[in-house]
């Protein structure tokens, strides 16, 4: 799969998107269902999963640290949308993430980008997590690196339990952020009065 190009992924999802259309009842000649196997394709390749392109992971430029800044930087409600692998349907939640620079600091446009790249791809919010911080701990030079993620997933909202209020938390912290409860309780968006 990954040695086709978009066009053709493009066309031949179009064509067995149009099969489960016509297996479901529709009628492809309506104007409204028509070209629904195509904008879904193109949906599917250009937008919801085009972090499976690694042509599309961002280009991320860090900066020397060279005011010496040794305190967590945290970055709070990143927004995030990904696919459920399990049965392709949304995890929408928002990413906060922590690190304690060294050599470097990276713009933090940069982590918003690096978070929507690797949740635009099939997954899991666990394996998610993990991408992240390993992402920010390879480009950063550090192991100074938190991460969490919650989210709300429509595999348990809009089928099975039917579940509209439940979300999903997941974390990783790794060096000096694991050992800080305050950093941590940050993190995880618990109040430290």
């Amino acid at each position: 799969a990954f040695d086709i190009d978009e066009a053709t992924k493009i066309e031949l999802i179009a064509e067995k998107f149009k099969d489960i259309v016509e297996i479901l009842g529709f009628d492809l000649s309506d104007d409204s269902i028509k070209d629904t196997p195509n904008r879904v394709a193109k949906m599917y390749v250009n937008e919801i999963f085009r972090g499976l392109n690694s042509k599309n992971k961002p280009e991320i430029k860090v900066f020397e640290n060279t005011y010496g800044y040794n305190t967590p930087l945290v970055e709070l409600n990143i927004p995030f949308t990904s696919f459920c692998e399990h049965h392709f349907v949304p995890i929408q939640g928002k990413a906060n993430i922590a690190y304690i620079p060294k050599d470097y600091v990276i713009g933090l446009s940069k982590i918003h980008r690096l978070v929507d790249f690797y949740a635009r791809r099939p997954q899991v919010q666990e394996r998610l997590t993990i991408q992240i911080l390993q992402e920010m701990s390879t480009i950063l030079g550090t192991v100074d690196v938190g991460v969490v993620l919650k989210a709300n997933h429509s595999c348990i909202s809009c089928r099975g339990v039917e579940d509209l209020g439940s979300s999903t938390l997941t974390s990783v912290f790794k060096g000096q952020i694991n050992t800080d409860p305050n950093m941590v309780s940050v993190l995880l968006g618990v109040n430290c009065n």
